[in-house]
C-alpha cells in the first residue's frame, strides 16, 4: 500500500515562496507519473503539475513560470517549488501517484490512484 505524506505548507504573503514535499512509503511505483493537485473552497480539484518517469513535466497554465515540480528518486520524495505566489494560489494541495503511466503524465484526477491527505497553502495580499 502506497502512502503519501505532504509537508511544507503554510501562510505567506503575495510574492513569497513555499516548497511542498511529498514523501512516499510502501513504494512500488518508482518511475511512474506523480502529480500535484489543489482544491480551493467551493471549487473543483485542479491539476497543478505532474512529472513523468523520464523527468518530463507538465504544468497548468495558471502556474507556468512560477511553480516547479521535481522528484528525488533516491528519497522517494516529490517536490513543488512555488514562487511569486498569488492569493488565488490559496488552496489545499495534494500529491498523487499514478500507477499506470510512466510518461505523458496528465493533470486529470481520475488518472491517479493514490493521494496524500493534503496540506494547506494560504497566500495573503
Amino acid at each position: 500500500q502506497v502512502q503519501l505524506v505532504e509537508s511544507g505548507g503554510g501562510s505567506v504573503q503575495a510574492g513569497g515562496s513555499l516548497r511542498l514535499s511529498c514523501a512516499a512509503s510502501g513504494y512500488q511505483y518508482r518511475g511512474f507519473c506523480m502529480g500535484w493537485f489543489r482544491q480551493a473552497p467551493g471549487k473543483e480539484r485542479e491539476g497543478v503539475a505532474c512529472i513523468a518517469g523520464d523527468g518530463s513535466t507538465t504544468y497548468a497554465d495558471s502556474v507556468k513560470g512560477r511553480f516547479t515540480i521535481s522528484k528525488d528518486n533516491a528519497k522517494n520524495t516529490l517536490y513543488l517549488q512555488m514562487n511569486n505566489l498569488k492569493p488565488e494560489d490559496t488552496a489545499m494541495y495534494f500529491c498523487a501517484q499514478d500507477t499506470e503511466r510512466v510518461r505523458w503524465c496528465g493533470l486529470r484526477s481520475y488518472q491517479y490512484k493514490y493521494w496524500g491527505q493534503g496540506i494547506q497553502v494560504t497566500v495573503s495580499s
